[in-house]
Parts: structure tokens; sequence; C-alpha cells
């Protein structure tokens, strides 16, 4: 299978599901995972590794890891705020590991209890653990810089302070360092300023978007992105998630309306759509009454819709 051009990384089973109230069973975890994997997707944030009594749905996260690397051709990938966590997730058989890192010190106070240094400091634990294992076991370890765009706690966020903390932590160990618009302030401008410099800053190191549709404007801010270069994007089936420490930080990018967008425009994702829209149903059985948004769900792929590459 050729590599396609954008990768999208889906992030609802941890950024989708830790931001509501209500827990999905385990059962159904699994087989949404299994869903999405079926439909093209071959980068999946599963869960985190986090004190379960902060987020309880995030409880069953090694058993959604152990069910996950069973998949073929699939990425499993977790999120860990420190030292800890990533000791679970390794264990637990994780492929890479996802750290965030606030830029702004109120929302990493709120959101891993420590402050921005100190999160750069156990992303440096981490890779010196990640480097001590045989190669065999080795996992990659990747860095969002959270509330990259703003931050609803301090406001805007000095963009040279961004690119300081993007070193800090390709310096500390980190494979790739990405932005996040964990607050859903930024606009394209930003974006695709931010993104440019990052490039030039880190090179190979520069890691992918994780943008959210808070204001509208995150497919906007995805198109920003790819004119500075970036090929990877997180995205949440159905539009689920934000962040539950920044208030209002709703709304992460719906993935099948980011694929489709993509495929429209000439760039293959290597996604089946109907996969993707016919993996809602399992959260609207799971999740009776939870909001699911999307555009192309709601109206179809228009008539004669070809993928790029030439796939119907």
């Amino acid at each position: 299978m050729a590599q396609p051009d954008i990768t999208i990384s889906e992030v609802g089973p941890r950024d989708g599901l830790q931001s509501i109230a209500r827990i999905m069973p385990t059962e159904a975890k699994q087989r949404w995972i299994r869903a999405l994997a079926a439909s093209g997707l071959r980068e999946i944030e599963v869960g985190s590794f986090v004190n379960p009594k902060r987020l309880p749905q995030m409880a069953d996260t090694a058993e959604v890891v152990a069910d996950a690397i069973t998949l073929p051709d699939l990425s499993v990938i977790a999120l860990v705020p420190n030292l800890v966590g990533a000791e679970r997730a390794f264990a637990a058989g994780a492929h890479r590991v996802s750290m965030p890192v606030s830029v702004s010190e109120s929302h990493s106070r709120q959101n891993i209890n420590r402050s921005s240094e100190e999160a750069i400091a156990e992303v440096r634990a981490v890779a010196a653990l990640r480097n001590s294992l045989p190669d065999a076991a080795r996992r990659g370890v990747e860095v969002g810089l959270s509330t990259a765009f703003g931050c609803t706690i301090e406001g805007m966020i000095d963009e040279d302070r961004v690119i300081r903390f993007a070193v800090l932590a390709a310096e500390a160990g980190a494979d790739s360092v990405g932005l996040s618009d964990t607050t859903g302030m930024g606009n394209p401008a930003q974006v695709k300023r931010l993104f440019t410099r990052l490039r030039s800053e880190l090179g190979s190191k520069a890691g992918g978007a994780h943008l959210h549709n808070t204001r509208g404007q995150g497919l906007a801010n995805v198109v920003a992105a790819l004119e500075a270069g970036v090929t990877t994007f997180d995205s949440s089936l159905a539009g689920l998630g934000g962040c539950p420490y920044a208030p209002g930080a709703t709304g992460n990018i719906v993935t099948e309306d980011l694929v489709f967008m993509l495929e429209a425009s000439g760039l293959t994702t290597g996604i089946d759509i109907d996969r993707l829209v016919a993996a809602r149903a399992i959260l609207a059985e799971a999740l009776p009454d939870e909001p699911l948004y999307g555009h192309v769900a709601e109206a179809g792929l228009p008539k004669g819709f070809v993928y790029a590459g030439g796939r119907t």
C-alpha cells in the first residue's frame, strides 16, 4: 500500500472520551477502535495513562491498548503526563507515547499539576527511560505543545515562548514536537506562521497539528498548516472532545469532514469515509444522547465523488 500524502491521527478514544462525563464501556471502546482501524486509519490515540480519580473515563486504558496492539498496521498511541504514566504505557505495549507540555503556566498547573519547565523535565525522564530499553522494546516519544495558539486562562501566548519550548522538548529527547490549539483560539495566519517557524527550528522533528473547531476555524487552520508543510493532523470522529482543564475548549476537528476535504483537494489519506461514518453507530449506541457532529455524515458524499488518486 502506498504511503498516503497526509497522516490522520484519530484522537477520539482519548481526547474525545476524556472530555465527556459518561464512561464508555471497555468492550464498546474496543469495537470502536477496531471499526476506526478498519476504515484505514493507521494512527489512533487510544487512551491516556493518568490518575483514574481525575479521569475515570481512562481507567481501562491498559486493556484498550492490549486489544489495539493486536490490530495489523495500526500505530497505537497513549497520552502520558509523566514518567509513571510512560512506565505503564510501555508495559502495556503502546507503540508510542504522547506527552503534553503546556506553554501556558496556568494551564500546565491545571492540566498536569506541574510548571512548563517541570513538564520538560518529565519529557527528559521519559526519553531516558525509553533509551534504556532494548532496541526491540524502544517506543516513540512525541510532545504536543498545548495552548500554543492561546490560553483561556492567560489569553494570548508569546510566539517566541512557544518556539523556545519546542526547542527544549526536542533537546529533552522528543522524537517529534507538534503544536496544539487546545483552546480553539488559533487563526489561519497564526497557524501558518507558527508552523513555519517550528519547521525552521526543528527540521525533521517538527510534528503535527492538533487543531480544534471551537470557533469554526478548524479546517481553515488545517489548510494554513498544509501551506506550512504539515503532513500529520489530529482529529476526532464526530468531533468529540476538547480539554477538561481549559474552560470552553470544545470541538475537535471532525475526522470525517477532514478526510473529505483532504481527499477532495487531491491529498491521499488511505481512509474510507463511508466506513468512518459507519463507525459513528458504535458511539451512538454506547453514548446515547451524546451530541455527534459533522457535515459529511449529515449530507453524505457528493454524487460522483472520487478519492484522491482515483479511488471510487
